[in-house]
Parts: C-alpha cells; sequence; structure tokens
C-alpha cells in the first residue's frame, strides 16, 4: 500500500468516523431527551431526527449509526496498524479494507434509497458517512495489488501474523469489546416511543423561577377561543412526527389527571405536507394529510380518540392507502375518499392557525394563549404551568 493511499484511507475513515460519532450522539439524544432538537433539523426536508427515528434508523436494534462508527474505526485500524506491519501483510491491508468496504458501499446505497426515496429527506450527518465509504471503496480497490479471489488463502497467514504482534492483538480485543459495550449501553428504541420518565417533584424554588419565566411569556396576537375552559392546551401535532408520537404518550396522563378540573386538551392538525399545509410546502410526510383527516372524520363516528392511538401507534408504517384502510377499520369511516376533501378543509384551517400563532414545528403546545418553546415540553413542566393558569382562573 503506497503512502498516498494509506493517508487518503485514513482522513476518509477519520471524516466517516467524526460523522457517524455525531450521528451516534444525536440519535442517543432523541432517545432519552423528548426536548432534544437536532441541530441537523433544518426543515423538513433537511432533517435528520426523521431519519434516525425512522425503521431504517436502527438494524436489530442497532442504530445504524453505530454500524458506521465500528466500520470506521476498523478501517483505521487497518490502514493504521496494518500500514505499519510486515510488508507482506501491509500490501494486503487494501484488499481487506475494500471486502468490508464492498458491504459497507452496498449498505449505504440501501440507506440512501430508504432516506431519499422512502423518506424523502435528506440527512447531512448520513450523506457525510456515504461520502466517506464511497471514497474508502475507491480508494482500497485502486490500492489492491493482487486478485481479490486469493484473499481468503491469505487470511490464516496474516491472522497469524498480527496475533504475533501484542499491540495488535490488544487492539483487536479493544475493538470487539468496545462494540460491545457500546451496543450494551445504547438506550432501546422504545425511549423515542415516549417512555415515561422516573416521576419527579418541582422544588418551590424551580416553581418560583417557573411561575417568573411563564408571566414574561407574550400572549398571542390572533387568540385562540377558550370555548368556555378554564384552562386550554392547545398541541399543534403531526402523525408522521417521532416527537408527536412521544408527546401524545406523555401527555396522556397530564389530561387524564385534569379532566375533571375544565382544563381542555385540543389536537390541532399541522402535517408536515403540502398538499394540506400551506406552511410546509415542501414537507415529506407523505402520510400525514391522510392521517389528519381521518381523525376528523372518525370524529364523527365517535371514533377520533381510537383512531390517534392508531396512527401514533403504527407511524412507522404510515401509508396513504394504509392510512384510508385503517379510517374504515378503526374510524368507522364509511367512504374515506368521499370524505377526504370536505375533511381536509378542517385540517388546512388548523394548519392555517398554526401558521398564523407562528407554530414552524412539531408538536408546538400553546397554553392559554402562550406558545411554548417548540419540542416536546417535559410533563413535569407542562403540569406545573396548567396549575399556575388553574389557580389563577378561580
Amino acid at each position: 500500500m503506497s503512502k498516498l493511499s494509506r493517508t487518503l484511507l485514513l482522513a476518509f475513515a477519520t471524516l466517516g468516523l467524526g460523522a457517524a460519532s455525531t450521528s451516534s450522539y444525536v440519535h442517543y439524544q432523541l432517545l432519552t431527551n423528548p426536548s432534544y432538537a437536532s441541530f441537523c433539523d433544518v426543515n423538513a426536508s433537511v432533517n435528520c431526527t426523521q431519519a434516525y427515528l425512522s425503521p431504517y434508523g436502527s438494524l436489530f436494534g442497532v442504530p445504524v449509526a453505530l454500524f458506521g462508527v465500528f466500520f470506521f474505526t476498523l478501517v483505521l485500524l487497518l490502514a493504521g496498524v496494518g500500514g505499519r506491519a510486515g510488508s507482506t501483510v501491509r500490501d494486503a491491508m487494501p484488499a481487506y479494507i475494500f471486502a468490508i468496504s464492498t458491504i459497507g458501499l452496498a449498505f449505504i446505497l440501501y440507506l440512501g434509497w430508504a432516506s431519499y426515496v422512502q423518506l424523502k429527506v435528506f440527512c447531512m450527518l448520513c450523506a457525510a458517512t456515504y461520502v466517506s465509504v464511497a471514497a474508502i471503496f475507491i480508494v482500497s480497490g485502486g490500492a489492491t495489488s493482487f486478485p481479490m479471489t486469493t484473499l481468503p488463502r491469505r487470511i490464516p497467514r496474516d491472522v497469524r501474523a498480527l496475533i504475533s504482534s501484542p499491540s495488535a492483538l490488544v487492539l483487536a480485543l479493544l475493538f470487539v469489546a468496545g462494540a460491545g459495550t457500546v451496543i450494551a449501553a445504547f438506550p432501546g428504541e422504545q425511549a423515542a416511543h415516549g417512555a415515561p420518565a422516573p416521576p419527579r417533584v418541582l422544588t418551590e424554588k424551580e416553581r418560583a423561577d417557573l411561575t417568573k419565566w411563564w408571566d414574561l411569556q407574550p400572549k398571542l396576537e390572533s387568540p385562540i377561543p377558550m370555548d368556555g375552559a378554564k384552562v386550554m392546551v392547545v398541541i399543534f401535532s403531526d402523525f408522521q412526527c417521532p416527537h408527536c408520537r412521544a408527546a401524545h404518550d406523555a401527555y396522556k396522563p397530564i389530561a387524564a389527571k385534569y379532566a375533571a378540573s375544565q382544563v381542555r386538551f385540543v389536537l390541532k392538525h399541522f402535517p408536515l405536507e403540502g398538499e394540506c399545509n400551506a406552511y410546509a410546502p415542501g414537507g415529506s410526510h407523505s402520510a400525514a394529510c391522510e392521517a389528519a383527516a381521518a381523525v376528523v372524520l372518525a370524529r364523527q363516528t365517535g371514533k377520533a380518540e381510537k383512531m390517534t392511538d392508531w396512527l401514533f401507534d403504527n407511524q412507522d408504517k404510515l401509508t396513504p392507502s394504509g392510512v384510508r384502510a385503517a379510517a374504515h377499520d378503526i374510524g368507522g369511516v364509511p367512504d374515506f375518499n368521499a370524505a377526504y376533501a370536505d375533511a381536509l378543509k378542517e385540517v388546512r384551517a388548523d394548519a392555517n392557525l398554526g401558521g398564523t400563532v407562528g407554530v414552524t414545528s412539531t408538536p408546538t403546545i400553546v397554553l392559554d394563549n402562550k406558545k411554548l418553546p417548540a419540542g416536546t415540553v417535559d410533563p413535569v413542566l407542562l403540569a406545573a404551568l396548567i396549575d399556575v393558569e388553574l389557580q389563577r382562573s378561580k
């Protein structure tokens, strides 16, 4: 392996490792912190969150970003340690890297198809790893000096040569142990689905600070009618938004707690799809309008809550045709297609209201005509603010 080839392999592996490690950090935060907003979520189309929390974001329960970390670390070890080994092993290193990068290339082609064709989103960090894998594939292929068909015969000899080196053996063991530890320590996907956090109680000081902050928040210039409620919590939501699913699950106990206190929780539709939301013309949630319309129509059959739960529970596999079928089977809607256009009128009205009050992402909560920061608000803080408004309503 030439010095130039080794330098290029190390450079692209370092670039890929940086992107994959950052992706893993973002994915970890998304699973463990419902209020986390990723820095690479620019809009509905340039969005890491949708990619990471989609069905394509994990494989066998392990985030694909971690596979990237393992792949680039292995390339660094092979190019770094192998590049300093004896001439026979050193000359074989590009072939080994080419073999694993061939698998990596197939993997990123699949992920690229899933992202750009299925999800219709662009993930900047993912793109950086795709470029790195492709570059490693090209460089290692060009640096391989013998037919790949002879590689299996070389493996036993090269393994013995590396094992004879104490430093290479220690690095190999550290790599395997580290990979297993990271996988075991990474939280499960259920964390993204609204797994409840351990209950906690705000201190008096925390309540006082929260109340002081709340008093400084401006009222909406175009108030949303309270319709006789003492306190009204309006949630602008999208059925294909992972954080909306987390919010839906997290706020259910709060809604039940205050059900007898004239506190109303109102769902407003803000689908990230241009068909029914002029404020999201580039939205990529292809079934969001159908999902919102299904809930509107299910309200007429008394099954809106059941329809809402089903949509969030099946969020990862929603399609327009699947939603239409579920509207009939779950929501009791007799003819979805005939009523769809009328239902979209209400969906568009909700989306227009959201645009008027400044909603730019989902979920966004408006509590008694004060807009909270976008994202899943800590349920403990939301309940505390409801208590403040209830007390004042008396």
